[in-house]
């Protein structure tokens, strides 16, 4: 090989070394380190994914909202069985403490009988039979039981029915009650049996 061509060579290797560091300088991290990275950009949504994202809060909200709908229905009905139940439970409790204070009534009539069959005078029986009567009417007195009252009262469609219309002895009587039928009652307020009158005209 001449010496011209060695020359050559020599100067085709120091331009690729030097090439090569030139390359090595421009990678390291000081000069990347000023290089501004392009900023990802979210790409904005679709009209159709814009629906299917409202779809699904839709529905999110209406599984809310349905269980929130079962749940107080169910509170409801527990309420409502829970209310007849006691309403029952109620009623059963008032007639059988009606029914307890009743026996000794009962024991009295029953004693009453056998007086009677055994030749107990007349008087005797009918005082007997007061005292049971008196002591029936308490009973039921204090259980909330109220004759209405009809001797001289005016004339009232809420508790007096009236089954006829007899002359007034005067101008004073018109329009009230002469004569009682059939007694009425009441149970606390409410009116139970209506008073069967005779009203004067």
């Amino acid at each position: 090989m001449s010496t011209q061509e060695e020359k050559k060579m020599n100067d085709e290797e120091l331009n690729t070394t030097a090439a090569q560091e030139a390359a090595e300088t421009m990678e390291t991290p000081e000069n990347t380190e000023n290089v501004e990275q392009p900023a990802e950009q979210e790409e904005p949504l679709s009209e159709v994914d814009q629906l299917k994202l409202q779809l699904a809060e839709a529905e999110a909200k209406n599984a809310e909202l349905q269980d929130k709908y079962l749940r107080q229905a169910a509170e409801f009905d527990n309420y409502r069985k829970r209310t007849i139940k006691e309403k029952a439970e109620l009623i059963k409790s008032a007639a059988e403490k009606l029914m307890v204070a009743e026996l000794p009534i009962v024991d009295d009539m029953d004693r009453a009988l056998e007086n009677m069959e055994k030749g107990m005078d007349a008087d005797a029986c009918i005082e007997g039979f007061k005292l049971i009567v008196h002591k029936f009417k308490n009973i039921l007195t204090q259980n909330g039981l109220e004759k209405i009252e009809t001797d001289g009262q005016e004339f009232d469609t809420d508790y007096h029915e009236a089954i006829a219309l007899i002359p007034a002895p005067s101008e004073e009587l018109k329009g009230k009650i002469l004569d009682c039928v059939q007694p009425g009652y009441k149970l606390g307020d409410k009116v139970i049996r209506h008073a069967k009158v005779a009203v004067g005209q």
